[in-house]
């Protein structure tokens, strides 16, 4: 005998054409690029009509808007469950290097493809920059927030660690667009390999074992 399946209610119903257009608006901002996301493509793409976008979003920009969030919440998501594979999470050397190739993979990741699209597109779109602005800010800031908990940041004054923990990510979100173009895998492993021995004090051309406190 089965059990007759629950009809889904209202809210459920909402919450999924939402995810169905978010879903589709990330793929094709990181497909076919900002100019081309288009609310046509979108309902192409997610199935929804044009009037149940605007239901939920009542413009394009709001949308965009709401995008860029999703990458956000999807990248912390992502990046948490990495951590949670790799296990015990310290002060190593091999920890470290680690978590930095996390954040590589974050950078490089399809649906930050959607997340530089929109930075890109708010250079020229003043509507579209203040928008982003606090989105950004709060982003950033949970970024420090969520560095200033791993174990290596009590190596350094907090204030140092942050600007290091930005300084890194910029620098591989500058990799990633470089790297559509013109890929240096040899020189890239180096580049991480490095920042993690100087983020534990591991000597250049020394192996992990003679890190501090080892």
């Amino acid at each position: 005998m089965t059990s007759a399946v629950r009809p889904r209610t209202q809210q459920e119903r909402r919450e999924a054409t939402i995810g169905r257009i978010l879903d589709a608006t990330v793929a094709a901002l990181g497909e076919v690029g900002y100019t081309a996301t288009t609310i046509a493509e979108v309902c192409s793409r997610s199935g929804v009509s044009s009037g149940g976008v605007f239901r939920h979003f009542p413009t394009r920009l709001d949308l965009m808007v709401a995008a860029a969030d999703e990458v956000r919440k999807r990248q912390f998501e992502k990046y948490r469950e990495g951590l949670a594979r790799l296990g015990v999470i310290d002060r190593s050397y091999e920890s470290v290097l680690a978590s930095l190739q996390l954040v590589r993979s974050a950078c490089r990741a399809p649906i930050n493809a959607a997340w530089y699209e929109l930075l890109g597109a708010a250079r020229t779109d003043p509507a579209l920059r203040e928008r982003l602005e606090p989105l950004a800010a709060r982003y950033h800031a949970e970024i420090a927030e969520f560095a200033a908990a791993l174990p290596v940041a009590a190596r350094f004054d907090p204030q140092v660690f942050t600007t290091i923990v930005f300084s890194i990510v910029h620098m591989l979100d500058g990799e990633a667009m470089s790297a559509v173009v013109h890929p240096q895998p040899d020189q890239e492993d180096l580049r991480l390999e490095q920042i993690a021995r100087a983020l534990t004090g591991v000597a250049p051309g020394r192996g992990a074992e003679h890190e501090p406190g080892k």
